[in-house]
């Protein structure tokens, strides 16, 4: 029987697949939300579908410490998956965590570059930098973690291969960030979910930051559309960003374009998911720990687009 796991921020982007992982995995899975009864028909149906999966459903917020107490008190791993304006909030969830003094794993919400290696400009500068000042408090505490490197997730870029504006994948022309040179990596969030909670009970990573990074899903700008043309039997024209008039985009775009021009400026212009070798005091590599493990590669999603 594996760990008693909390997903606090369970119903938000990241949590509703942490949660399908967990419970699919075997776990005793717990959810914390602000309300178990929202108006929101959506989040509603979700918490649903989550007490019809056996998931139990604890009611407690971030600025309610004895309601997050309680509910760490009944877990062994807690993961955060709140969304960036609460991120610096979790050293609520680490005052807790050192008060129930019960948890064997902690992992922040990160789940995207690592924040000790990027090179972005505003606003995702700031998002990285406030995950790293959660990094350092987690790191003090001396509480066991593990912080997740998931890099880019396959929906916020392989529908429209990560053409700003645009529904579909291109068919005629394609705008490529900078060079479209640097390599990124793409994985799906199911994948990033499974390869979180099996890394929940792994000794290999803890204290450690667990990369995905899957060679078959690092492909640069150049490479992503190389291989959509390989599937579609066309070739697109490439219309080239110089990196200059990329970031005076970002600078006048409105929220939240912004944060995602400014997430494709550091991962396809600037290379941070590849511009460093993953130290083994530091890291480990995610489908080098599971090779028994089937990730979805690029190719595989891309191809629903058809």
């Amino acid at each position: 029987m594996g760990s008693k796991i909390l997903v606090i921020g369970a119903t938000g982007y990241v949590g509703k697949y942490i949660i399908e992982a967990s419970v699919k995995a075997g776990h005793s899975t717990f959810a914390l939300v602000r309300d178990a009864t929202p108006s929101d028909p959506a989040k509603a149906q979700l918490i649903h579908s989550f007490k019809n999966v056996g998931v139990t459903v604890l009611v407690g917020d971030l600025n309610d410490q004895e309601s997050l107490v309680n509910a760490i008190k009944q877990v062994d791993v807690v993961i955060s998956t709140v969304g960036r304006d609460l991120v610096l909030d979790q050293h609520k969830i680490i005052a807790a965590i050192q008060e129930a003094g019960n948890v064997k794993r902690f992992f922040p919400s990160e789940f995207g570059n690592d924040p000790d290696h990027v090179h972005a400009v505003d606003p995702a500068k700031t998002a990285y930098a406030n995950k790293a000042i959660i990094r350092r408090a987690v790191e003090a505490s001396g509480i066991p973690y593990t912080f997740v490197a998931s890099m880019f997730f396959a929906r916020h870029v392989l529908p429209n291969l990560a053409q700003p504006g645009a529904k579909a994948p291109p068919r005629d022309k394609a705008v490529i960030f900078g060079d479209g040179i640097p390599k990124a990596v793409i994985n799906t969030e199911e994948d990033v979910a499974s390869y979180t909670i099996k890394a929940a009970d792994d000794p290999r990573t803890l204290n450690k930051v667990l990369y995905i990074k899957p060679a078959q899903n690092i492909y640069s700008f150049n490479d992503l559309i190389s291989l959509w043309e390989k599937k579609i039997g066309q070739t697109l024209e490439r219309i080239y960003v110089p990196e200059e008039l990329v970031v005076k985009k970002i600078a006048g775009a409105p929220v939240p374009l912004n944060m995602k021009l400014s997430l494709g400026h550091s991962g396809f212009v600037k290379g941070d998911h590849t511009n460093f070798e993953i130290d083994p005091t530091v890291g480990v590599e995610a489908s080098e720990l599971y090779p028994e493990f089937k990730y979805t590669t690029v190719d595989e999603f891309l191809t629903q687009f058809m």
